[in-house]
Protein backbone atom coordinates (compact mmCIF):
# COMPACT_ATOMS: atom_id res chain seq x y z
CA UNK A 1 0.00 0.00 0.00
CA UNK A 2 1.64 3.47 -0.77
CA UNK A 3 1.91 5.87 2.26
CA UNK A 4 2.62 9.60 2.48
CA UNK A 5 5.75 10.49 3.65
CA UNK A 6 4.81 10.37 6.63
CA UNK A 7 1.44 8.34 8.04
CA UNK A 8 0.25 8.57 11.14
CA UNK A 9 -1.00 5.15 12.55
CA UNK A 10 -4.25 3.90 10.91
CA UNK A 11 -3.87 6.98 7.90
CA UNK A 12 -4.34 5.95 4.40
CA UNK A 13 -3.38 7.42 0.92
CA UNK A 14 -5.40 9.88 -0.37
CA UNK A 15 -8.04 8.83 -2.60
CA UNK A 16 -8.88 5.49 -0.28
CA UNK A 17 -11.51 5.09 2.59
CA UNK A 18 -9.40 5.99 6.04
CA UNK A 19 -8.69 2.70 7.89
CA UNK A 20 -9.93 3.90 11.88
CA UNK A 21 -6.94 2.09 13.61
CA UNK A 22 -6.69 0.89 17.44
CA UNK A 23 -3.05 2.75 19.24
CA UNK A 24 -3.00 1.18 22.62
CA UNK A 25 -1.08 3.47 25.47
CA UNK A 26 0.61 0.73 26.10
CA UNK A 27 0.96 -0.46 29.68
CA UNK A 28 4.76 -1.46 30.94
CA UNK A 29 5.27 -5.02 33.14
CA UNK A 30 7.16 -4.74 35.50
CA UNK A 31 8.85 -7.46 38.04
CA UNK A 32 9.13 -8.35 41.48
CA UNK A 33 12.00 -6.19 41.76
CA UNK A 34 10.56 -3.10 40.35
CA UNK A 35 12.50 -3.41 37.32
CA UNK A 36 11.14 -3.59 33.72
CA UNK A 37 10.35 -6.71 33.14
CA UNK A 38 10.98 -6.62 28.79
CA UNK A 39 10.39 -10.03 28.27
CA UNK A 40 6.72 -9.34 29.78
CA UNK A 41 6.92 -6.43 27.23
CA UNK A 42 7.55 -8.57 24.27
CA UNK A 43 4.61 -10.43 25.17
CA UNK A 44 2.72 -7.37 25.73
CA UNK A 45 3.47 -5.81 21.96
CA UNK A 46 2.89 -9.29 20.59
CA UNK A 47 -0.61 -9.34 22.36
CA UNK A 48 -1.64 -6.13 21.36
CA UNK A 49 -0.73 -6.80 17.69
CA UNK A 50 -2.71 -9.90 17.49
CA UNK A 51 -5.59 -7.98 19.41
CA UNK A 52 -5.78 -5.66 16.04
CA UNK A 53 -3.81 -2.64 17.24
CA UNK A 54 -2.76 -0.47 14.06
CA UNK A 55 -0.31 1.33 16.06
CA UNK A 56 1.54 1.30 19.52
CA UNK A 57 1.81 4.39 21.59
CA UNK A 58 4.85 3.21 24.03
CA UNK A 59 6.58 5.51 26.58
CA UNK A 60 2.89 7.27 27.44
CA UNK A 61 1.30 8.29 30.95
CA UNK A 62 -0.25 4.48 31.01
CA UNK A 63 3.73 3.44 30.44
CA UNK A 64 4.23 4.79 34.04
CA UNK A 65 6.54 7.34 32.12
CA UNK A 66 7.05 9.88 34.41
CA UNK A 67 8.22 7.09 36.99
CA UNK A 68 10.53 5.65 34.08
CA UNK A 69 14.16 7.13 34.32
CA UNK A 70 15.45 8.51 30.32
CA UNK A 71 17.43 5.85 29.88
CA UNK A 72 14.44 3.66 30.54
CA UNK A 73 12.26 5.63 28.75
CA UNK A 74 14.63 4.96 25.59
CA UNK A 75 14.75 1.27 26.18
CA UNK A 76 11.33 0.57 26.40
CA UNK A 77 10.32 2.61 23.40
CA UNK A 78 13.17 1.06 21.55
CA UNK A 79 12.24 -2.45 22.41
CA UNK A 80 8.65 -2.26 21.83
CA UNK A 81 10.01 -0.92 18.31
CA UNK A 82 11.77 -3.97 17.70
CA UNK A 83 9.44 -5.82 18.68
CA UNK A 84 6.89 -4.55 16.01
CA UNK A 85 9.39 -4.73 13.71
CA UNK A 86 7.57 -2.54 11.16
CA UNK A 87 4.21 -4.66 11.11
CA UNK A 88 2.27 -1.41 12.84
CA UNK A 89 3.65 2.19 13.39
CA UNK A 90 5.42 3.05 16.78
CA UNK A 91 5.15 6.52 18.67
CA UNK A 92 6.22 7.45 21.61
CA UNK A 93 6.30 10.57 24.08
CA UNK A 94 9.97 12.57 23.77
CA UNK A 95 9.27 15.89 26.05
CA UNK A 96 9.86 15.54 29.87
CA UNK A 97 10.79 19.22 30.14
CA UNK A 98 9.91 22.72 29.38
CA UNK A 99 13.30 23.63 28.49
CA UNK A 100 13.70 23.62 24.34
CA UNK A 101 17.47 22.52 23.84
CA UNK A 102 16.48 19.98 26.71
CA UNK A 103 13.35 18.59 24.74
CA UNK A 104 14.98 18.68 21.28
CA UNK A 105 17.97 16.93 22.45
CA UNK A 106 15.37 13.52 24.08
CA UNK A 107 13.17 14.16 21.12
CA UNK A 108 16.34 13.35 18.66
CA UNK A 109 16.96 10.23 21.43
CA UNK A 110 13.66 8.81 21.13
CA UNK A 111 13.44 9.32 16.74
CA UNK A 112 16.58 6.81 17.04
CA UNK A 113 14.78 4.37 18.34
CA UNK A 114 12.98 3.91 15.10
CA UNK A 115 9.50 5.18 15.99
CA UNK A 116 7.56 6.95 12.92
CA UNK A 117 6.44 10.18 15.31
CA UNK A 118 8.12 11.73 18.80
CA UNK A 119 4.71 12.75 20.87
CA UNK A 120 4.94 16.51 22.41
CA UNK A 121 3.09 16.76 25.76
CA UNK A 122 1.05 19.79 25.05
CA UNK A 123 1.14 20.69 28.65
CA UNK A 124 5.22 20.78 28.30
CA UNK A 125 5.16 23.53 26.01
CA UNK A 126 3.58 26.59 27.96
CA UNK A 127 2.70 26.79 31.53
CA UNK A 128 -0.85 26.72 32.99
CA UNK A 129 -1.97 30.48 32.67
CA UNK A 130 -0.08 31.16 29.55
CA UNK A 131 -1.47 32.25 26.53
CA UNK A 132 -1.92 30.81 23.35
CA UNK A 133 0.97 32.53 21.85
CA UNK A 134 3.43 31.18 24.16
CA UNK A 135 2.41 27.68 22.97
CA UNK A 136 2.79 28.59 19.29
CA UNK A 137 6.58 30.17 19.68
CA UNK A 138 7.80 26.97 21.88
CA UNK A 139 6.30 24.83 19.29
CA UNK A 140 7.97 27.11 16.73
CA UNK A 141 11.61 27.19 18.64
CA UNK A 142 11.18 22.82 19.07
CA UNK A 143 10.24 22.75 15.34
CA UNK A 144 13.41 24.43 14.10
CA UNK A 145 15.79 22.41 16.77
CA UNK A 146 14.72 18.94 15.58
CA UNK A 147 15.71 18.78 12.16
CA UNK A 148 12.66 17.85 10.46
CA UNK A 149 11.76 15.07 12.78
CA UNK A 150 7.33 14.11 12.46
CA UNK A 151 6.09 14.84 15.68
CA UNK A 152 2.97 14.53 17.69
CA UNK A 153 0.46 15.96 20.15
CA UNK A 154 -0.69 14.76 23.42
CA UNK A 155 -2.81 16.42 25.83
CA UNK A 156 -1.86 14.45 28.78
CA UNK A 157 -3.81 15.04 31.65
CA UNK A 158 -0.47 15.38 34.18
CA UNK A 159 1.13 17.54 35.34
CA UNK A 160 -1.59 19.76 33.92
CA UNK A 161 -4.37 19.31 30.92
CA UNK A 162 -3.79 21.35 28.39
CA UNK A 163 -6.01 21.17 25.38
CA UNK A 164 -4.76 22.36 22.07
CA UNK A 165 -7.78 24.45 20.43
CA UNK A 166 -8.89 23.52 16.76
CA UNK A 167 -7.51 26.92 15.18
CA UNK A 168 -3.72 26.21 17.05
CA UNK A 169 -3.64 22.27 16.18
CA UNK A 170 -4.83 23.62 11.99
CA UNK A 171 -2.20 25.90 12.25
CA UNK A 172 0.40 23.13 13.81
CA UNK A 173 -0.66 20.71 11.89
CA UNK A 174 0.09 23.19 8.36
CA UNK A 175 3.83 23.17 9.27
CA UNK A 176 3.84 19.55 8.02
CA UNK A 177 5.61 18.15 10.94
CA UNK A 178 2.93 17.30 12.90
CA UNK A 179 0.98 13.80 12.10
CA UNK A 180 -0.05 12.34 15.66
CA UNK A 181 -2.60 14.16 17.99
CA UNK A 182 -3.92 12.52 20.48
CA UNK A 183 -7.24 14.21 22.04
CA UNK A 184 -8.39 14.15 25.34
CA UNK A 185 -10.88 17.24 25.59
CA UNK A 186 -13.66 14.82 25.82
CA UNK A 187 -15.89 17.04 24.13
CA UNK A 188 -17.31 15.44 20.80
CA UNK A 189 -18.28 19.19 19.64
CA UNK A 190 -14.46 20.16 19.91
CA UNK A 191 -13.46 17.42 18.57
CA UNK A 192 -15.72 17.41 15.11
CA UNK A 193 -13.86 21.25 15.14
CA UNK A 194 -10.92 19.81 15.30
CA UNK A 195 -11.23 17.51 12.43
CA UNK A 196 -12.93 19.60 10.31
CA UNK A 197 -10.17 22.43 10.19
CA UNK A 198 -7.80 19.80 9.87
CA UNK A 199 -9.58 17.70 7.37
CA UNK A 200 -7.66 18.14 4.21
CA UNK A 201 -4.29 16.93 6.05
CA UNK A 202 -3.52 13.69 4.28
CA UNK A 203 -1.01 12.76 6.69
CA UNK A 204 -2.52 13.39 9.99
CA UNK A 205 -4.52 11.75 12.23
CA UNK A 206 -6.45 12.47 15.50
CA UNK A 207 -6.93 9.69 17.65
CA UNK A 208 -9.72 10.31 20.71
CA UNK A 209 -9.12 9.02 24.26
CA UNK A 210 -12.36 9.07 25.07
CA UNK A 211 -14.54 6.47 24.88
CA UNK A 212 -17.82 7.87 26.25
CA UNK A 213 -18.42 9.55 22.34
CA UNK A 214 -16.14 6.75 20.85
CA UNK A 215 -18.80 6.06 18.02
CA UNK A 216 -19.44 9.86 17.60
CA UNK A 217 -16.26 10.29 16.73
CA UNK A 218 -15.36 7.46 14.94
CA UNK A 219 -17.88 8.77 12.47
CA UNK A 220 -16.80 12.24 11.80
CA UNK A 221 -13.62 11.55 10.67
CA UNK A 222 -11.19 10.56 13.52
CA UNK A 223 -8.49 8.28 12.10
CA UNK A 224 -9.23 6.43 15.68
CA UNK A 225 -8.84 5.90 19.05
CA UNK A 226 -6.36 5.67 21.48
CA UNK A 227 -7.77 4.91 25.09
CA UNK A 228 -6.91 3.29 28.63
CA UNK A 229 -9.87 0.60 28.09
CA UNK A 230 -7.56 -0.76 25.29
CA UNK A 231 -6.01 -2.07 28.38
CA UNK A 232 -8.13 -4.01 29.31
CA UNK A 233 -10.58 -4.89 26.37
CA UNK A 234 -8.01 -4.29 23.35
CA UNK A 235 -10.14 -6.70 21.09
CA UNK A 236 -13.48 -4.70 21.47
CA UNK A 237 -11.82 -0.98 20.90
CA UNK A 238 -10.07 -2.75 17.36
CA UNK A 239 -13.84 -4.19 16.68
CA UNK A 240 -15.50 -0.79 17.22
CA UNK A 241 -12.67 1.10 15.43
CA UNK A 242 -13.79 -1.22 12.32
CA UNK A 243 -17.47 -1.21 13.07
CA UNK A 244 -18.14 1.93 13.95
CA UNK A 245 -19.51 3.57 10.83
CA UNK A 246 -20.88 0.19 9.29
CA UNK A 247 -24.65 0.29 8.66
CA UNK A 248 -25.17 -3.57 8.88
CA UNK A 249 -23.43 -3.33 12.78
CA UNK A 250 -25.07 -0.42 13.89
CA UNK A 251 -26.75 -2.19 16.49
CA UNK A 252 -24.17 -4.27 17.73
CA UNK A 253 -22.06 -0.78 17.94
CA UNK A 254 -24.21 1.30 20.23
CA UNK A 255 -23.98 -2.02 22.35
CA UNK A 256 -20.05 -1.93 22.33
CA UNK A 257 -20.72 2.15 22.94
CA UNK A 258 -23.29 1.05 25.68
CA UNK A 259 -20.58 -1.32 27.24
CA UNK A 260 -17.20 1.50 27.19
CA UNK A 261 -19.94 4.19 28.59
CA UNK A 262 -21.29 2.22 31.44
CA UNK A 263 -17.65 1.10 32.49
CA UNK A 264 -15.78 4.33 32.54
CA UNK A 265 -15.48 4.76 36.18
CA UNK A 266 -14.17 1.24 36.77
CA UNK A 267 -11.68 1.48 33.81
CA UNK A 268 -10.02 4.45 35.54
CA UNK A 269 -10.40 3.36 38.95
CA UNK A 270 -6.86 2.33 39.96
CA UNK A 271 -5.53 2.72 36.85
CA UNK A 272 -3.25 1.32 35.79
CA UNK A 273 -3.19 -1.46 38.33
CA UNK A 274 -6.62 -2.82 37.73
CA UNK A 275 -5.93 -3.14 34.13
CA UNK A 276 -2.82 -5.11 35.25
CA UNK A 277 -5.02 -7.40 37.82
CA UNK A 278 -7.64 -7.61 34.96
CA UNK A 279 -5.15 -8.64 31.98
CA UNK A 280 -4.05 -11.29 34.46
CA UNK A 281 -7.51 -11.99 34.79
CA UNK A 282 -7.55 -12.92 31.40
CA UNK A 283 -4.51 -15.56 30.90
CA UNK A 284 -2.23 -12.67 30.28
CA UNK A 285 1.23 -13.55 31.81
CA UNK A 286 1.76 -9.50 32.95
CA UNK A 287 2.79 -8.84 37.08
CA UNK A 288 0.25 -6.55 38.72
CA UNK A 289 3.35 -4.67 40.08
CA UNK A 290 3.50 -0.63 39.29
CA UNK A 291 5.57 2.23 39.91
CA UNK A 292 2.94 4.66 40.07
CA UNK A 293 1.50 5.03 43.97
CA UNK A 294 -1.54 3.16 43.30
CA UNK A 295 -3.02 1.21 46.77
CA UNK A 296 -4.10 -2.43 46.47
CA UNK A 297 -7.40 -3.57 45.64
CA UNK A 298 -9.55 -4.63 48.14
CA UNK A 299 -11.45 -7.98 47.94
CA UNK A 300 -15.03 -6.27 46.92
CA UNK A 301 -12.46 -4.35 43.76
CA UNK A 302 -11.07 -7.69 42.83
CA UNK A 303 -14.01 -9.40 42.97
CA UNK A 304 -16.49 -6.71 40.97
CA UNK A 305 -13.14 -7.11 38.16
CA UNK A 306 -14.04 -10.62 38.01
CA UNK A 307 -17.91 -9.65 37.37
CA UNK A 308 -16.68 -7.41 34.80
CA UNK A 309 -14.60 -9.79 33.16
CA UNK A 310 -17.94 -12.27 32.89
CA UNK A 311 -19.87 -9.60 31.67
CA UNK A 312 -17.17 -8.37 28.96
CA UNK A 313 -16.99 -11.91 28.42
CA UNK A 314 -20.58 -12.35 27.39
CA UNK A 315 -20.05 -9.12 25.19
CA UNK A 316 -17.51 -10.61 23.58
CA UNK A 317 -19.20 -14.08 22.70
CA UNK A 318 -22.24 -11.57 21.25
CA UNK A 319 -20.13 -10.15 18.83
CA UNK A 320 -17.74 -13.00 18.03
CA UNK A 321 -14.67 -11.85 19.23
CA UNK A 322 -12.10 -13.65 20.52
CA UNK A 323 -10.15 -13.16 23.25
CA UNK A 324 -6.45 -12.93 22.53
CA UNK A 325 -4.12 -14.60 25.10
CA UNK A 326 -0.44 -13.55 26.28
Amino acid sequence: MNQPQHPSPGASPAGTDPKKGFVPVMLTPFADDGQVDYEALTRLTEAYLEAGAAGLFANCLSSEMFDLDPEERVRVTSHVVQIAAGRVPVVASGTFSTETRAQAEFIRRIHGTGVQAVIILSNMLAAEKDADEVFRDHFRRLLDATEGIPLGFYECPTPYKRLVGGPLLDECVRTGRLIYHKDTCCDITQVREKLQLTRQAETFGLYDAFMGHAVETLRAGSAGLSCIQGNLWPELVAWLCSHAEDAARKEEAALASEFFQKTMDIAHHLYPLNAKHFLQRRGWRIGTRTRREVRKPTDKEMDDLDLLYNVSKQLYDRLGISMVKA
